[in-house]
């Protein structure tokens, strides 16, 4: 038997010891838009492109969402699945602050993210999740940035990239980072990043943009930032 005679079950590992629904869930990620994420001495940026119909009001789609005040999230892949994982990952944050009074600390809700994900890849009736994660927080060990994959394979990241652009952009990443970055210089790396392999004009109607810094609040730059932000690297 090949390995395509496995490629309909996941719960069945295929002779050389894949679960093929999984790597096609990935493929499904490389063909999503470039997400990606720079961690900062000061903070975490969260950066998308955000490319949809020229007849669709651009204000309406979201790519970046908080979990908690301090923990965002970008994903590339499926979008539905991504607001699925995204609301299981507020309630279980929820969960934690009832039961402990305190925020979630950010490795603690990516563990529960991954477990999540993680489930999916070894139960009947079900399929993996079509997204890649990329989360980002500040909390009591300083800022942190983390990938979650559909396996629910989790590491934590200085800077990283998902979506159809990934090798280059970490690449170009890779040459550019530096450990005592400010947040300010993350910004323009990510921007740098994404203008590296974006295919048209880059505006800021088609990229979003999101920073947590040590104030410890998440918050999405309007438009008007970004359009700031792009002006000062032309």
């Amino acid at each position: 038997m090949g390995e395509s005679d496995y490629s309909f079950s996941l719960t069945t590992f295929s002779p050389s010891g894949k679960l093929i629904q999984i790597e096609y869930a990935l493929s499904r990620v490389g063909k999503g838009d470039t997400s990606l994420a720079v961690k900062a001495k000061n903070g975490v940026v969260l950066a998308t492109e955000k490319k949809v119909h020229s007849l669709v009001d651009e204000t309406s789609v979201q790519k970046i969402s908080y979990i908690t005040n301090n923990i965002a999230v970008t994903y590339s892949g499926m979008a539905p699945d991504s607001r699925v994982l995204i609301r299981k990952g507020r309630k279980k944050a929820q969960k934690y602050f009832r039961t402990y009074h305190d925020p979630i600390p950010v490795a603690q809700l990516v563990k529960e993210l991954a477990g999540v994900m993680q489930e999916f890849t070894q139960s009947g009736g079900v399929r993996p999740f079509g997204v890649s994660l990329l989360i980002a927080g500040y909390d009591d060990q300083g800022p942190q940035l983390y990938q979650v994959d559909p396996s629910g394979s989790y590491w934590a990241w200085k800077a990283s990239a998902i979506g159809k652009n990934t090798v280059n952009a970490k690449t170009f990443l890779e040459k550019r980072y530096k450990e005592d970055m400010e947040l300010e210089d993350a910004i323009h790396n990510a921007i740098l990043t994404l203008k590296e392999g974006f295919e048209g004009e880059m505006n800021e109607n088609n990229i979003e943009i999101g920073i947590i810094g040590e104030d410890r609040k998440f918050r999405t730059l309007t438009p008007s930032q970004v359009k700031d932000y792009l002006g000062e690297l032309e």
